[in-house]
């Protein structure tokens, strides 16, 4: 259960009416008990959180239009459950730890990496790490609703832009723009439409101006598209890949974990080779369906390879 120190803090920051406070210490109290294996509890606290989050977001006028802009999401994955290279995991640490550190950078007259653009392709785990983020830090993740951003109406989704932004000046979090292509295209293309070029130099305008306490995480399946201008108003540029071999292999071990066999991962990964980190985790996890619907106890490895072949049977002939 929660530790008395984290109690009384919790009673001190809502006495003194500190909700960011309240919420941080909330959402360690929730990452405390999942780590303790009571998930049931820490997934309610989360819940809670969340409501508590939209109802202010509903209070500070984010949706006067009637429409979801902002989509709140658990963030319960921490970074040892993320499988990718060594790399690209100091990067994500070095984001953390300058959060963490803050003070000491503002002392110096530097700021932490706030700002942060992810690109690949689909299922290699930009999404994911944008929840790791939230999760290690204590805060809440909110995931920005592109298709209700953009509208056919001059000037409504550069508004809609303006009230994202005055959330994430008000309300701490991690705010995700996923499949950002939608509005960062190359404001030079033929078959561009000015409305998207405004749109696009509002958010330039926007995120260069942005002074908050919050974290920016923008993600693009294809970094080709993007305007080139956006990189020099991000801190740090991530690239995603599908995973290798030995990132298959942990990825694999990590998912089947007590229901894998005793058999080599070898042919495994072999087939598991272009598949994405998503679609390898799909996979295990109808395998493990499979196990347990039809009585048995271990995924064979005859079983996986036919997830796996499926898998990428079904994406081959898209």
């Amino acid at each position: 259960m929660a530790k008395a120190d984290q109690i009384k803090a919790l009673i001190k920051s809502h006495l003194e009416n500190d909700r960011d406070r309240f919420m941080t210490i909330a959402m360690q109290l929730a990452a405390h008990e999942a780590h303790q294996g009571h998930t049931d509890l820490a997934q309610d606290i989360r819940s809670l959180i969340d409501k508590s989050k939209i109802a202010s977001l509903h209070t500070n006028g984010l949706q006067a239009s009637g429409s979801d802009l902002l989509r709140a999401q658990a963030a319960d994955v921490r970074l040892s459950e993320l499988i990718c290279p060594p790399a690209l995991r100091k990067r994500i640490e070095r984001i953390l730890r300058e959060y963490h550190q803050q003070e000491a950078l503002k002392h110096h007259g530097l700021e932490n990496r706030r700002k942060i653009l992810l690109s690949g392709q689909p299922g290699t785990g930009k999404t994911m790490t944008a929840a790791v983020i939230a999760s290690e830090l204590a805060l809440p993740l909110y995931v920005v609703q592109m298709d209700k951003l953009v509208t056919k109406f001059m000037g409504e989704t550069s508004s809609k832009l303006r009230q994202i932004f005055d959330i994430i000046m008000k309300s701490r979090g991690v705010f995700l723009f996923d499949e950002f292509d939608a509005i960062g295209g190359e404001r030079g293309l033929d078959n561009d439409v000015g409305e998207i070029r405004r749109v696009l130099n509002s958010f330039l305008q926007f995120i260069e101006q942005d002074n908050s306490n919050s974290i920016i995480v923008v993600a693009t399946n294809n970094i080709k598209l993007l305007d080139q201008a956006l990189f020099r108003r991000f801190d740090d540029v991530l690239a995603y890949k599908l995973p290798g071999a030995e990132e298959i292999a942990e990825l694999v071990l990590s998912r089947l974990g007590t229901y894998k066999g005793k058999y080599s991962l070898s042919s495994i990964v072999s087939l598991a080779k272009n598949l994405s980190h998503a679609e390898i985790t799909q996979a295990c996890s109808d395998a493990i369906k499979e196990t347990i619907l039809s009585g048995k106890v271990k995924v064979t490895k005859d079983l996986l390879e036919n997830m796996l072949s499926d898998r990428k049977d079904s994406y081959s002939s898209k």
